[in-house]
C-alpha cells in the first residue's frame, strides 16, 4: 500500500516552497502559517515573509508590531506573536530537542520540523493524514508525510472521498463510504473574532484612543500580547 501511495505521489504531489527547503525556520514559518489557513492563502504570504525576514535571526530582531502588520490578513494573530517569540528563543538558545518548548509549537508542527527539516524518522499526523490512516488501516512510514497530506487534502476528502482517484481505494475498508457532513467553523461574519480582527486592523494603522474601539476586543487583544495600553491609548506592542 505504502509503495503505491508513493508513486502516486510522484505524479500528483502538490508544488509547494516549503518543500524546496530544509531550512528548520523556513519549515516552521510554513506551519505555523498553514495551522487553520488554507494553502492557496499561505503560499505568497510565506514567500513575502521570508523575502522580508529570510533567516531566524531576522526574525528575532524585527519589532512586533511590525511583525503583527505582516501577519494581517493570514488570521489567528497570535500566531504572529508566538512565531516571533520563537525566533528570539531559538536566536538566544538554538533549536531545542523538544520542539513543543518554543512558543506556538504543539505536537504536530514539531513534528512537521523534526521530519521536514531535520529528517527525524517521525510521522507528522495533521487532520488530513489521521483521516487516511483511519480510513485506509494501513502501516506508512515517515517517508509518506507529504504523500498522506496530499491524499488527505486532494483525493481522501473528508465528506466525500474520490475513491475511484485513489490508488489505495482497493484495499481500503472503508472505500465507498459517505460520511456526515463536517461541523463547520463558527461565522466569522457578526463573530468576536471578527470583532477582534477589526480593532487590530485600525490599531495596525495608527494608535487609537481606547474609548474609540470595542472595549472587550482590546481587552482579548492585549491579554494576547497584540496590542498595549497606555493612558487610555492603544498601539501595537513595541
Amino acid at each position: 500500500m505504502e509503495e503505491r501511495l508513493l508513486a502516486w505521489f510522484v505524479e500528483h504531489g502538490r508544488e509547494l516552497p516549503w518543500r524546496r527547503t530544509h531550512d528548520p525556520y523556513a519549515i516552521l514559518v510554513s506551519e505555523v502559517m498553514l495551522q487553520q489557513t488554507q494553502v492557496a492563502r499561505v503560499v505568497p504570504r510565506y514567500l513575502a515573509w521570508l523575502e522580508r525576514w529570510a533567516t531566524v535571526e531576522a526574525l528575532a530582531s524585527a519589532p512586533v508590531a511590525e511583525v503583527i502588520r505582516e501577519w494581517q490578513g493570514l488570521g489567528y494573530n497570535r500566531r504572529a506573536v508566538n512565531l516571533h517569540r520563537a525566533a528570539q528563543r531559538i536566536a538566544a538558545d538554538g533549536w531545542p530537542d523538544d520542539l513543543t518548548a518554543l512558543p506556538g509549537v504543539g505536537r504536530y508542527t514539531a513534528d512537521a520540523v523534526a521530519r521536514f527539516a531535520l529528517d527525524r524518522p517521525v510521522l507528522p499526523q495533521d487532520t488530513n493524514v489521521l483521516r487516511v490512516l483511519d480510513r485506509t488501516q494501513g502501516e506508512f512510514g515517515p517517508a509518506s508525510a507529504h504523500a498522506l497530506m496530499d491524499l488527505g487534502a486532494t483525493i481522501c476528502l473528508a465528506r466525500i472521498p474520490r475513491c475511484a482517484e485513489c490508488p489505495l481505494a482497493d484495499d481500503c475498508p472503508a472505500r465507498g463510504s459517505r460520511y456526515e457532513p463536517l461541523r463547520k467553523q463558527s461565522r466569522f461574519e457578526g463573530s468576536f473574532r471578527q470583532r477582534r480582527a477589526r480593532a487590530l486592523t485600525l490599531v495596525a494603522e495608527r494608535p487609537r484612543p481606547h474609548d474609540e474601539l470595542d472595549s472587550e476586543a482590546v481587552e482579548a487583544l492585549e491579554n494576547d500580547g497584540l496590542v498595549a495600553v497606555n493612558s487610555g491609548l492603544v498601539s501595537l506592542p513595541e
